[in-house]
């Protein structure tokens, strides 16, 4: 194990023990292995240089900013020249070596260090003008707040939602996608929010930095690597493996973490990539291969809502089942009232279903578009009247109603969950029987059903 990875890992440990002391009243370990590991994590920082910003050795303010402020590049950002053909990305190729890596699907983020110091972050924006987001690029749990090198290096790389990560976080489905709660995070004005989105960052290109790199773009991803920054994954491909490493990403990307919607080939070598130039659109030494869409038509059957804890009602499209990434698919979220407008939907209309970046299903079109579903104004679980709210985020409908009872096994379900106070066992058809039955009514309750013991055995 490297040191890097060393302090990794002890940052993972000792992080896990303080929630597990502070939060949990669950001392996972001795005072004097904390202190031990405490102080070897000390010494592997000073050693290395590396503090990353979740280390328990830093005390972090977390800022709120009043309004975020707008920065010019020093050079545009081009958006790459993409293909669907992989034969296109072996013309491009030609005889040359590459580097192909995942194509991530985030929110483009530079990052600046002078000194060995974070001193910036700006978005990518519009390519030539980003957003100052410096006070929340240090709640992003594995960048370096300190590294060694302490020249100017500017890199570039994706800020991301992992899928897990996402799927906690997303209890309510406001988000329609990980992207967009990458984004949304990004553009906040309160960094205590976004520090619990656990945003991860990873590099995927160095833009400056005083170091020779014999000619080798994969040499600057080892650096980046040992400084301790998270790289893009990749593969170092020719002429006569191009077409099969395309096609083990393919594969790949069912087990793959961190959202990615294709794959990026730029050549190995430096000076060959920088004489290419660019034009006033793309970079000619790089190339994106985005992945085909796979639709296949069905016939939509219902449009049912989900009941999020805040009372959000997320319509669901329920459809014929059909096979799509070697998986039987009969649903897919519509995740706001927006969408669910500008598909025009009714019951019966042929509609056609993807799955997103390989994994989320979704609808790419209503063939049909009869536009004949009503939005309900009553709540289908309590019947309560509800309403619509447009946000930020888009349109969602809402129920109020205090006593619905979907709303609360939603509320008691997220109490009782990992990310809130971990109570195995209650699960959410426990929970939906003991509120019929009358042992639960508000949260303070969970604690009281020992009084009920003999009719839950019984049960």
């Amino acid at each position: 194990m490297s040191k890097i990875d060393r302090i990794k890992e002890l940052v993972q440990l000792l992080n896990k023990a303080r929630k597990a002391y502070y939060v949990e009243s669950n001392e996972i370990m001795s005072n004097k292995q904390y202190d031990k590991q405490y102080e070897e994590l000390e010494n592997l920082e000073k050693e290395t240089g590396v503090i990353y910003n979740n280390s328990p050795t830093q005390n972090i303010g977390y800022e709120v900013k009043d309004t975020l402020v707008k920065i010019k590049h020093p050079e545009p950002m081009l958006s790459l020249g993409k293909t669907k053909d992989p034969n296109e990305m072996l013309k491009f190729l030609g005889d040359k070596e590459g580097i192909l890596s995942w194509k991530l699907d985030g929110l483009t983020l530079v990052l600046e260090y002078e000194d060995g110091k974070l001193k910036s972050a700006v978005t990518r924006g519009n390519g030539e003008v980003g957003t100052d987001v410096l006070h929340i690029a240090k709640t992003i749990i594995n960048l370096p707040q300190n590294i060694a090198y302490k020249g100017k290096l500017i890199i570039r790389g994706e800020c991301v939602v992992s899928y897990p990560d996402f799927a906690e976080i997303n209890i309510d489905n406001k988000y329609q996608n990980p992207r967009n709660l990458a984004s949304g995070t990004l553009m906040l004005l309160d960094a205590n929010i976004a520090r619990n989105r656990n945003l991860k960052w990873i590099a995927f290109n160095l833009v400056q930095a005083n170091i020779d790199f014999n000619n080798s773009f994969e040499e600057q991803f080892k650096w980046l690597k040992s400084l301790g920054f998270d790289t893009v994954g990749y593969k170092k491909v020719n002429k006569d493996n191009l077409l099969e490493t395309i096609k083990w990403f393919d594969d790949e990307i069912k087990n793959y973490d961190i959202p990615s919607d294709g794959l990026v080939l730029v050549f190995n070598d430096l000076k060959y990539r920088d004489k290419l130039g660019s034009t006033i659109h793309e970079p000619l030494g790089w190339k994106a291969f985005k992945w085909k869409d796979n639709t296949v038509e069905t016939i939509l059957k219902d449009i049912q809502f989900n009941m999020g804890r805040t009372g959000v009602l997320t319509p669901v499209a329920v459809f014929n089942p059909i096979e799509l990434e070697s998986t039987t698919v009969t649903r897919a979220s519509i995740h706001n009232l927006n969408i669910l407008k500008s598909l025009q939907l009714g019951i019966g209309d042929k509609i056609e279903v993807y799955k997103a970046n390989k994994i989320i299903p979704q609808i790419y079109d209503n063939l049909t578009r009869s536009d004949t579903f009503i939005i309900p104004n009553q709540c289908p679980y309590c019947g309560s009247n509800t309403t619509a709210i447009k946000t930020d985020g888009g349109e969602f409908l809402y129920c109020f109603n205090k006593d619905c009872v979907s709303k609360k096994i939603q509320q008691f379900a997220h109490f009782v969950s990992r990310n809130a106070m971990n109570i195995i066992g209650l699960s959410d058809k426990s929970i939906e029987k003991f509120i019929d039955l009358g042992f639960l009514k508000d949260l303070p309750d969970i604690y009281k059903l020992e009084q009920y013991k003999n009719q839950i055995i019984n049960l």
